[in-house]
């Protein structure tokens, strides 16, 4: 078997091998794949990162971030061109959500993420139902508000959700999925492309507290990159062809799979 050792900062080195690299590429291309059509690629890419012998969660999830960052640039980019979102509601929602999520990743130093966990399950639980009981929601725009009112609520979401993924993190994508289709009016389809911006800011947030600290692994975190890239190029090439109830399929499905990985670590904590 062939290893490596990847210096990182603050740590005597970690052993990477030919195996581990490959597994981390597969789970950066399904997650990519995943978070491009609407959110929660972190539940794939994140767990990967955390068998890699001898890193820490800090680095896993500074690590996640970077692989992240450049599947969601790709992802964003694919459907500004597509679908060409409102960006009066994205841009000041990506403000706001960029710097709630610094305030939350400031925060979770002092509140332990495990005891938002069961809020986090319980309301998910109650988006899971909220979706399957109305199938019409999503089908098509029905904007509940315009002008400042809506760009307002639209920043309030995205500084709630900032937060979360500040402090938290997995299926927040899905969480601004749902406040725009829901909250806001949007189909599944826009709401999707409005959420890989915000997304960004929160990725971008995030980093910037991540990479002075030297907790990034950068070997794993361009690697993961890379095929991350791929995986939302393809994942959102196909949500823009194949519409919103494709969408609020894979997103149902998505958020399934939340309330099981996260339902299952509150029972066994």
């Amino acid at each position: 078997m062939v290893a490596t050792e990847v210096l990182v900062p603050g740590s005597a080195g970690l052993e990477i091998t030919v195996v581990t690299v490959v597994l981390l590429a597969v789970a950066g291309f399904a997650a990519g794949w995943v978070d491009a059509v609407v959110g929660g690629g972190g539940l794939i890419q994140l767990p990967a990162l955390l068998l890699v012998p001898g890193i820490s969660p800090v680095q896993a999830l500074a690590t996640n971030k970077v692989g992240s960052i450049m599947g969601t640039t790709v992802s964003a980019t694919t459907y500004y061109r597509a679908v060409h979102p409102d960006m009066r509601t994205a841009l000041p929602m990506a403000l706001t959500a960029l710097i709630a999520a610094i305030g939350g990743a400031r925060t979770a130093v002092l509140l332990p993420a495990d005891a938002l966990k069961p809020i986090v399950v319980v309301v998910l639980i109650g988006v899971a139902v909220y979706t399957m009981i109305r199938p019409q929601l999503g089908a098509y725009d029905n904007l509940r508000w315009s002008g400042h009112r809506h760009t307002v609520t639209a920043m309030l979401w995205g500084m709630v959700i900032g937060f979360y993924d500040g402090i938290l993190g997995p299926g927040t994508g899905s969480f601004l999925v749902i406040a725009l289709v829901a909250g806001l009016g949007y189909s599944f389809l826009p709401a999707t492309a409005i959420t890989k911006i915000v997304n960004l800011a929160t990725n971008a947030g995030a980093l910037m507290l991540f990479i002075p600290t030297g907790a990034v692994v950068w070997t794993l975190g361009l690697v993961i990159g890379v095929t991350n890239i791929c995986g939302a190029y393809v994942g959102a090439r196909m949500a823009v062809a194949r519409g919103s109830r494709f969408v609020r399929i894979a997103f149902l499905c998505v958020v399934g799979a939340l309330i099981l990985t996260l339902g299952w670590d509150v029972l066994t904590e």
